[in-house]
């Protein structure tokens, strides 16, 4: 690891695989600032998306939405002087979220637009955790959304024996 002592540990113990501007990664989550200077944690297979925007220097990271809802998201500046810190920050944000996809499945709602139904694996191991992204222009409190939503959970589940 470039730059990280080995005994630097994140909030909830692990070993630091990464950190830049108070943005810190272990094997098991991203671990973003937070209110009243408590961490949020977020695990790897909660992870949807995280966008870089190297203009406004800031880390967008959207959560997997748990059930038929707005997906959370946070938005933090990554404030570094070490650029070789944050991109292997970013490096490792993009190789752990991308390891824990099992399955992505779009389905439509309407004409194009639809959601994807997302299972990800934790990274030790053990049961997928399943949620929802939804393109844009889907409302995720539109009843047939929910029964669209609802019917592709349980396909992408029987398909893959969970």
């Amino acid at each position: 690891m470039v730059g990280l002592p080995r005994t630097r540990r994140t909030p909830s113990g692990g070993r630091m695989l990464a950190a830049a501007g108070g943005v810190l990664a272990d094997r098991d989550a991203l671990h973003l600032p937070g209110e009243h200077a408590t961490p949020a944690r977020v695990p790897w297979e909660r992870i949807d998306a995280a966008e870089w925007d190297a203009e406004a220097g800031t880390l967008t990271v959207t959560e997997v939405a748990p059930d038929v809802a707005a997906a959370p998201r946070h938005v933090v500046v990554v404030d570094e002087a070490d650029p070789r810190a944050r991109d292997r920050l970013l490096q490792v944000v993009r190789e752990r979220v991308t390891a824990s996809v099992v399955l992505q499945r779009h389905v439509r709602v309407a004409g194009r637009a639809g959601l994807h139904v997302v299972a990800r694996r934790p990274p030790g191991g053990g049961a997928l955790a399943w949620g929802f992204r939804f393109d844009v222009g889907i409302d995720p409190d539109d009843a047939a959304v929910r029964r669209v939503a609802a019917e592709a959970l349980a396909r992408a589940r029987d398909d893959v024996g969970a």
